[in-house]
């Protein structure tokens, strides 16, 4: 464990936590806007391609050394194609099942971690309590999005669409799981997140191809601006910052607040998509944020050294 690893998290953390939970909500309206002009895998493949670029120079810029060293090699290639996987799952999916009943499934990430974490590190053991608060962030998010589970069926293949978003959720927590316990969760947050960046930028421009995606026939700034905004902002800068929180504070207790992203998402499409802002979101709202209160209150003074897991 470094040396510098928090037991718990800080105004800091919390605060580019909800930073990132706001900017990943944005980035799902990006993704929708940017979906009318680029294809789903060959979009995937842009922005990590283009943001793995920006994250070589900003590590040229700072004198790091971008080649991957030999222990981190086989959790880099392993984290870069779960996350590559998870994005494929996500984009795949949605062609079967609605957007609402996707991200459902896809927030089931935090229990991944949860339930993996402390098979990696003992001390990051959910008490009771915390996993009161992280069922109750999870309920909060069912809520704000159980209207889809109200639609009409997608189709004959919704079952599948589904099964990707529980795919993309296992994915994402398993990426979370890999960098925090192989040699990746030693190296520089820049490390992990080019691993990830340039393995699935080739991952999935091999799956555009293999699946025979065409090629934007002409692209507007409809749909190149939220391009850059995914690439520069989300797939570079929101990462990087992610994966420096991973590397130095719990991961079971910076994962629930990615519960935060979709409300976050749901008032961005208020805000950009004229979508409608309901009672049920609010009520969602408040009880992601109760419930992350409850799984990051730090111990009482004088609590025995199990109660602190």
């Amino acid at each position: 464990m470094n040396d510098d690893r928090k037991t718990h998290l800080d105004r800091r953390a919390i605060a580019l936590l909800l930073l990132c939970a706001a900017l990943w909500g944005l980035g799902q309206v990006a993704t929708k806007v940017a979906l009318t002009e680029i294809a789903p895998l060959t979009q995937a493949a842009l922005r990590s391609a283009g943001a793995a670029l920006l994250l070589v120079g900003w590590m040229r810029w700072r004198g790091q050394d971008v080649r991957p060293s030999a222990d981190t090699r086989r959790g880099g290639l392993l984290a870069g194609l779960l996350f590559a996987g998870e994005f494929a799952c996500i984009f795949v999916g949605l062609q079967y099942t609605s957007a609402s009943r996707m991200v459902v499934f896809l927030y089931l990430a935090p229990f991944v971690v949860a339930i993996g974490m402390p098979l990696i590190a003992h001390s990051e053991r959910l008490n009771r309590w915390q996993a009161l608060g992280l069922a109750g962030a999870f309920a909060g998010v069912v809520w704000a999005f159980a209207h889809g589970f109200a639609r009409p069926a997608a189709g004959d293949r919704q079952w599948l669409g589904d099964a990707l978003g529980i795919a993309a959720a296992a994915l994402w927590g398993g990426t979370t799981l890999v960098v925090r316990g192989s040699a990746l969760g030693r190296a520089r947050a820049e490390v992990a997140l080019l691993y990830q960046l340039a393995v699935s930028a080739l991952a999935l421009a091999i799956g555009a191809v293999a699946t025979g995606e065409p090629w934007p026939a002409h692209l507007t700034g409809a749909s190149l601006w939220p391009l850059a905004f995914q690439t520069v902002v989300i797939s570079f800068a929101s990462y990087l910052v992610w994966f420096w929180l991973v590397r130095h504070y719990p991961a079971t207790r910076i994962s629930v607040f990615t519960l935060l992203t979709p409300p976050a998402g749901l008032v961005a499409g208020v805000l950009l998509l004229g979508e409608p802002l309901t009672l049920r979101i609010v009520i969602a709202l408040v009880a992601v944020c109760v419930g992350s209160a409850v799984v990051n209150r730090p111990p009482r003074r004088g609590a025995p050294a199990a109660a602190r897991q």
